[in-house]
């Protein structure tokens, strides 16, 4: 029989009504399974692990780092794979964090919800149900962590929320979901892609790696910035106002500087505009593109890389090979 290890973190998916009509997280693992309608029908061991219950945006890449320890446990362990229940607002970035980890075949799903259980059309049973659907599938092994919701299957590496409220609120911006659950069966559209894992950090004291957004007229970046690292949420495919230029290259004499694009969707390009500001500009200060890859991702990478004590060059190729 095959065993899948359900641990929750809490989340909307695991919140009921509070006594001044909001809503908490309060539901451990075992209660999201027993609301699952055909959850037995799926014919599984099902293990239950409460880690947490909180709501997702209270979540630390340190917990994550734990959760990643505690996953390859339970797969030396004998499971068969592992699905996680969190809150949505960190969820594309725990899952890629967790993704990074995780050097094991037997796949991680991360799932939740947009709606509490309390309210009328739930969807955290649905998504709760597709992922251990997809847990259970032998197609999802060596994909790494995926994240199911509203039947879709995502890679973690591309996953992003693009709604406050919408149950269909995330999608993968660039190639689309990498399969559908279908009449109660995982269909995947593609084979498993290259993925990069990095190695596992040892300590819970994680580097600090602050993610700057680049407005209309915004002021320069702190040149005296204390961080290991930075991310630079640029306008369209990676540009910024011509006097951030000096001050980023100033902080990229010191520590990794990435630059992304806030548009969340389509590369940093490297070679096509050159001003003051420009990419290739930056890119010829120093600052590393982040290709593909949207600020929140591209800050989990560098932290994930710094974390495992990955130099400058192992950046830029971490960069290389996951933008």
């Amino acid at each position: 029989m095959t065993k899948i290890v359900v641990c929750g973190l809490g989340g909307t998916i695991a919140m009921t009504a509070t006594p001044d009509g909001g809503a908490a997280p309060a539901l451990s693992a075992g209660d999201l399974v027993s609301a699952v309608p055909g959850a037995a029908a799926l014919g599984l061991d099902l293990a239950l692990v409460d880690v947490a219950n909180v709501p997702s945006a209270s979540l630390r890449p340190a917990d994550i780092v734990a959760l990643s320890r505690r996953i390859s446990d339970l797969l030396t362990g004998g499971a068969d794979g592992v699905v996680v229940t969190q809150g949505t607002d960190t969820l594309e970035e725990c899952a890629y964090l967790l993704d990074l980890l995780h050097e094991r075949p037997e796949p991680v799903v991360v799932t939740g919800a947009m709606r509490p259980a309390l309210v009328a059309g739930a969807d955290g049973p649905a998504n709760l149900l597709a992922a251990l659907t997809v847990a259970a599938d032998p197609e999802a092994r060596g994909r790494g962590v995926l994240v199911t919701f509203a039947d879709d299957i995502h890679a973690a590496a591309r996953v992003r929320k693009t709604h406050t409220t919408s149950v269909a609120a995330f999608v993968s911006a660039t190639g689309g979901p990498v399969g559908q659950v279908v009449e109660g069966r995982a269909r995947f559209f593609a084979t498993a892609g290259r993925r990069v894992v990095l190695p596992r950090p040892d300590g819970d004291v994680l580097p600090r790696v602050p993610l700057i957004v680049a407005a209309l007229g915004a002021d320069a970046p702190d040149r005296d910035l204390e961080a290991d690292g930075l991310v630079v949420a640029a306008l369209g495919a990676g540009h910024l106002p011509d006097w951030w230029a000096e001050p980023l290259a100033e902080l990229a004499g010191r520590m990794p500087v990435v630059l992304a694009s806030r548009t969340l969707a389509g590369p940093v390009l490297t070679g096509t505009y050159s001003y003051p500001g420009s990419e290739r500009d930056l890119i010829g200060r120093a600052l590393i593109p982040a290709g593909f890859l949207d600020p929140a991702k591209a800050r989990i990478l560098l932290l994930a890389v710094l974390a495992g004590g990955g130099g400058p060059e192992r950046v830029v190729a971490a960069f290389a090979e996951a933008g």
